[in-house]
């Protein structure tokens, strides 16, 4: 180019590839980037959420919750891969599964520098915060302020951890007579006020207590449902074909031992002891009982959600932030109300391993649209960061569905399975180890039923559900020949799974030769299953 050549717009182009290298998305202002405020409630399932159309929702129990459905996108198929509050919570944090990110249980903890997803906001200059249930143990020291339960935390009178002079975790808060819900709510208001940086757009974890056990309610609620006979679900009593030797055992005789209950058939834990129900009525009528007050206590945990965020809603429109937001509302897992006679989570079964997703951002994704796309909770991080201008890093195993929220279709190559897998076995709800694979028609369930030892062995066994014709999954298909190619067929899926995701057992090897060993399950496995359940159940029975 000659010199004589050079203009004013040869100038300015000149200057912009010189300023280039140094542009990043953090220099960019923040009108050009969304804010993203995700959601997430404990314990929350998509049969408490109006908008997924369960037989609660006749009862209206989220209609400013429903909203985002309304005015955004409804995921059908959003799964958790390990359902327990901790593994959960990592998998968002790291993108990566439980057997990468270290976190197999309740015991596991999350370390600032591993605190991925708000180190990558920030980086993308993004203003961070964490507020309400954290749950990761360390310090949450990657975002830019934190106000967080110390583990579970309390429903009342609840302390909070914060920054201050002192060293982690010393520093704390207590907000007296003001339940959890309301208290994180006015916690995040007061944040939006006083902390807020009007230079950035915002990165805000907003995460819930409620409405985790034993649901204790604000006061307020207290006549919320009070004459309404809950609807049951159809297989909260006795479906003879469903689960296996892994969760009845042979002739049933692991039924009182597997699986804390509703009613009375696990003597250990079940609510109609929980709530003092008459003694003097029988099985079903304690059960019936049971199930009516754990679902008004649970919804009216529920309410005080729903009641709250509209309030967070109604900061965001006095702000004129609410339409500039990605605004993601999910649990950390699904929940058993009733079904299968269970409570609780940590189940593969649908209403434990889904979880309610529900996204809204009017300047890109369609209101009122849904999706039968399968998503994981290790892909979450990966679509904020897209929706941020942030390309999902390398160590993230993860994937953005951004493209799916903003146009319904699912890319090239898009996952068709999700793979699950539960560590802790027998653990508080008595529930056994299992790993499986759930397609949009199928579920397949291995429950080999041990711990990370190799010991206190349940009965393995495997489970089929036909999810088109069977969505609550009351008949196992495992033992129909008709079904034979389809178990042979998922039983490789799930070997491919296994390997792609990074689960190779090499964690906790004694574990792993107790899967190898009954995955064939050839008659001679299964005789050993029955002898383990006979084993089992006479130890039990002695205690």
């Amino acid at each position: 180019m000659s010199r004589q050549s050079i203009g004013p717009q040869h100038v300015l182009w000149l200057l912009a590839l010189a300023i280039a290298p140094w542009f990043s998305p953090a220099t960019a202002s923040a009108a050009d980037r969304p804010n993203i405020l995700f959601i997430m409630s404990d314990d929350h399932t998509t049969q408490a959420v109006g908008a997924y159309g369960s037989r609660l929702a006749y009862l209206n129990p989220t209609p400013n919750l429903d909203r985002l459905a309304k005015e955004g996108m409804l995921f059908e198929n959003a799964f958790v891969t390990n359902s327990i509050c901790t593994p959960s919570r990592a998998c968002i944090m790291t993108g990566k599964y439980n057997h990468n990110n270290g976190v197999f249980d309740l015991n596991g903890r999350i370390d600032p520098e591993n605190q991925h997803l708000a180190i990558e906001m920030k980086k993308a200059g993004y203003q961070t915060a964490m507020i309400g249930k954290w749950h990761l143990k360390a310090e949450p020291a990657a975002f830019d302020y934190y106000c967080v339960l110390p583990g579970q935390g309390k429903y009342f009178d609840p302390v909070f951890r914060v920054q201050g002079d002192k060293p982690w975790p010393k520093n704390t808060i207590v907000k007296e007579g003001m339940h959890s819900t309301d208290a994180i709510t006015d916690i995040t208001l007061q944040w939006f006020d006083e902390e807020r940086d009007e230079s950035k757009p915002f990165f805000l974890m907003h995460h819930y207590k409620a409405p985790h056990d034993f649901f204790e309610y604000a006061p307020r609620y207290e006549d919320y449902l009070e004459d309404v006979a809950i609807p049951e679900p159809l297989n909260l009593w006795n479906q003879p074909k469903f689960g296996s030797l892994a969760t009845r055992g042979a002739s049933d005789e692991m039924t009182p031992y597997i699986g804390t209950s509703i009613g009375r058939r696990n003597p250990r834990r079940n609510y109609a002891k929980h709530y003092g129900v008459d003694s003097w009525l029988s099985d079903d009528e304690a059960k019936r009982k049971a199930y009516n007050i754990y679902l008004k206590h649970y919804l009216r945990c529920v309410k005080g959600v729903d009641d709250n965020l509209a309030r967070l809603f109604a900061k965001l429109e006095e702000t004129g932030q609410m339409d500039n937001t990605v605004i993601i509302y999910t649990g950390d897992q699904g929940f058993m109300l009733g079904e299968h006679d269970y409570m609780d989570k940590r189940w593969m079964y649908d209403e434990s391993q889904r979880m309610p997703f529900l996204v809204r951002y009017p300047k890109s994704i369609p209101a009122g649209s849904r999706s039968n796309a399968i998503v994981e909770n290790v892909d979450y991080g990966p679509t904020m960061l897209a929706f941020a201008g942030v390309d999902t890093p390398e160590y993230m195993q993860g994937n953005s569905f951004r493209e799916i929220c903003e146009t319904g279709q699912e890319p090239e190559g898009w996952k068709q399975e999700a793979y699950y897998r539960y560590w802790m076995h027998m653990a508080h709800h008595d529930n056994p180890g299992h790993l499986g694979i759930r397609t949009k028609t199928h579920k397949l369930i291995y429950y080999y039923g041990t711990d990370y030892k190799g010991e206190n062995q349940t009965p393995p066994a495997w489970e089929l559900y036909d999810l088109v014709n069977d969505p609550t999954e009351i008949v196992n298909q495992y033992d129909n020949p008709e079904y034979a190619e389809v178990v042979q067929d998922l039983k490789h899926r799930l070997a491919q799974l296994r390997d792609r995701v990074g689960d190779d057992g090499s964690h906790y090897p004694k574990t792993e030769a107790v899967v190898q060993e009954f995955w064939d399950y050839s008659e001679a496995d299964r005789a050993k299953a029955i002898r383990i359940s006979n084993e089992y159940s006479k130890a039990k029975m002695a205690e």
